[in-house]
């Protein structure tokens, strides 16, 4: 029996002009280490994944290398690659970047890089899933009532038990994930995430459960939650953080 290859693609190109730094918040120090350290730390200690493909932006890239990469001794980082102008070319120029050394069967894992706390556990569930699905998601119940609304007025009320907020991973079989992605730039398709893409070919995603812990750094708000969670050291339903 063949053994398919499991891949992380984490898109770390985002700006984060809400975080209010001086620096991409990727790069802020969460318990002594950048936060996008903490997010590559959980992969290069998964014996689940075999390479990891880094997306930066250009000029970050020397940068990312010696303060991130080379600092911390991550050996499984396979490439590190220039991001798009939006998220979704970001993804993309990642998935072109191992193209030619994955098969269409192997799994794809995109995580956020400001997303750090994602357990094995969460990991291996989301890779399981993809190897027999058309995607996986992985979300979480949404808490909270959500209101639709239009020019400040309320305009309807969706069903709450129908409502899931999604996460990061995402994992895809690399043969649906790059048609998907391909669909979409030819028909200058701007998704708002990556299953929305597989979604919108006719592909069914299927949910992993997630974790209400597993949150991107968005705000300064975040990056205290994300401290005091690893300081419990554990997350809600008792999986392990992955920690140096």
């Amino acid at each position: 029996m063949t053994a398919f290859k499991s891949v992380a693609l984490i898109p770390a190109a985002g700006m984060g002009k809400r975080m209010g730094a001086s620096i991409n918040k990727q790069y802020l120090q969460l318990n002594g280490m950048p936060i996008v350290a903490h997010t590559i730390l959980a992969f290069e200690k998964s014996p689940l994944i075999d390479s990891i493909y880094l997306i930066i932006p250009e000029e970050e890239i020397p940068y990312c290398q010696e303060h991130v990469v080379e600092t911390c001794g991550f050996s499984k980082i396979a490439a590190i690659v220039p991001g798009g102008r939006e998220r979704q070319n970001s993804v993309m120029n990642g998935l072109r970047a191992m193209r030619a050394y994955v098969a269409d069967d192997d799994v794809v894992v995109i995580h956020d890089g400001v997303r750090p706390l994602i357990t094995e556990e969460l990991l291996k569930q989301s890779i399981d899933t993809a190897r027999c699905n058309d995607g996986a998601l992985t979300a979480v119940p949404a808490k909270d009532t959500i209101k639709e609304v239009t020019n400040g007025v309320v305009t309807g009320t969706p069903a709450r038990e129908t409502l899931w907020l999604a996460q990061t991973p995402q994992s895809f079989r690399f043969g649906v994930i790059f048609a998907a992605h391909q669909a979409a730039e030819s028909e200058l398709f701007l998704g708002t995430d990556d299953s929305s893409l597989v979604e919108r070919t006719g592909g069914q995603v299927k949910i992993v459960y997630g974790d209400y812990q597993n949150i991107k750094i968005t705000t300064p708000e975040d990056l205290v939650l994300a401290t005091a969670f690893l300081a419990s050291g554990k997350k809600a339903e008792g999986h392990h953080v992955i920690t140096a």
